[in-house]
């Protein structure tokens, strides 16, 4: 049982990634998931989360607008399109999944009582 992240890289500000969520040995749509960043020397945020009970999805103020978050169900995949990226954005970026994720709580924005977490994908944006 395992969560993979994967699609990060090196962009140029303005540019657009895809970062996707792959779960191994469960079934994702049956968790809420979080996408969770953290920058050097900063402390870890919550970048957007979805709830698997009623579809809700929270984002940070920093990427409204320019990120989305989705489900692909027939991949067991879960994405984070990020558009008109910054070098903001640039930080390490893992995924967690929570069977009681609740995206107006602390189990989305602080990550508490998260199932699995996956390992990070490295996001560079460059100016």
């Amino acid at each position: 049982v395992q969560l993979q992240a994967s699609g990060g890289g090196l962009v140029q500000a303005g540019g657009s990634l895809r970062l996707s969520c792959a779960a191994f040995g469960f079934n994702l749509d049956s968790y809420g998931i979080g996408w969770y960043r953290q920058a050097p020397g900063k402390e870890r945020e919550a970048v957007s989360c979805v709830s698997s009970s009623d579809g809700s999805t929270y984002y940070v103020d920093s990427v409204k607008g320019r990120f989305t978050i989705s489900r692909d169900s027939a991949k067991n995949t879960l994405n984070l399109q990020m558009n008109n990226l910054n070098p903001e954005d640039t930080a390490v970026y893992t995924c967690a999944a929570g069977r009681w994720l609740d995206t107006y709580g602390a189990s989305c924005r602080e990550g508490y009582g998260m199932d699995y977490w996956g390992k990070g994908t490295l996001v560079t944006v460059s100016s």
